[in-house]
């Protein structure tokens, strides 16, 4: 698989906090990648890090073999990163399709426009001059979701999306994965629920502390590895930690 996003070595601070420290890996053309972790372990920074929304401290982001780190979150956007925040944060006094249309600004050629996300969610149609603000949570997040893919990425990066959500709707959400997939389209997400990312994904990357503590794919790991790396109780696997070890050293 080769590799279109890469993160090199990044650090980001908040203020004398560090909340990245050192952290690489790889995402490959197509492929969904999964950041798992606690509150607080540097999940949501490192994506704001990524899509040109917090300066990062050190390291590089490449995106196709360009160095991207220098770039605006708009220039980011352009060459095809393109985030769904924690929140949603949509405008809650335009309509549904107002606010999809802001995914339009600056969207790169591709095969998502306002007809193809309206087949994605089938619902939309219908209530697209509804006000986002009278939507249910669901309805926000995929509004939040078809907005950014109408700015056509070659990288997702979807922040908590299941947060606060019902079980039937994350899991209508992350059924979507696999068409994204076959678009071509990478995804990177942060997930606090480990079994949700465990299903969807194909590797697992989880952070304690701003830092790497395991890397490898679901069926590589076990319950014990995965539980020592989240929460930081005793000591990893062999196998495990010399996965960590690596991912910091690329």
């Amino acid at each position: 698989m080769s590799d279109l996003l890469c993160v090199e070595r990044l650090s980001a601070h908040h203020g004398q906090l560090a909340a990245v420290q050192q952290v690489s890996f790889s995402v490959g053309l197509a492929e969904t990648y999964a950041i798992i972790g606690a509150n607080g372990a540097g999940k949501s920074t490192l994506l704001r890090s990524i899509a040109g929304l917090h300066r990062p401290s050190a390291g590089r982001v490449v995106l196709d073999g360009l160095d991207v780190t220098a770039q605006s979150a708009e220039r980011r956007l352009r060459a095809g990163i393109a985030l769904v925040p924690e929140g949603r944060r949509l405008f809650p006094s335009l309509t549904v399709e107002e606010n999809l249309l802001v995914g339009t600004y600056r969207a790169r050629p591709g095969p998502f426009d306002l007809a193809a996300v309206y087949e994605l969610f089938d619902w939309m149609p219908a209530r697209r001059r509804q006000r986002a603000a009278q939507l249910s949570g669901g309805e926000q997040q995929a509004v939040a979701i078809s907005r950014a893919l109408l700015s056509n990425p070659r990288v997702l990066l979807l922040d908590e999306v299941s947060l606060g959500l019902a079980p039937i709707v994350v899991e209508r959400i992350y059924a979507l994965l696999p068409r994204l997939g076959n678009e071509g389209v990478a995804v990177l997400l942060v997930e606090q629920d480990v079994s949700q990312a465990m299903r969807v994904a194909g590797r697992l990357h989880c952070l304690l502390e701003g830092r790497t503590t395991l890397v490898g794919a679901p069926h590589e790991l076990s319950r014990h590895e995965i539980e020592a790396a989240y929460f930081g109780t005793g000591a990893l696997q062999p196998a495990a930690a010399l996965a960590a070890h690596d991912a910091s050293k690329e």
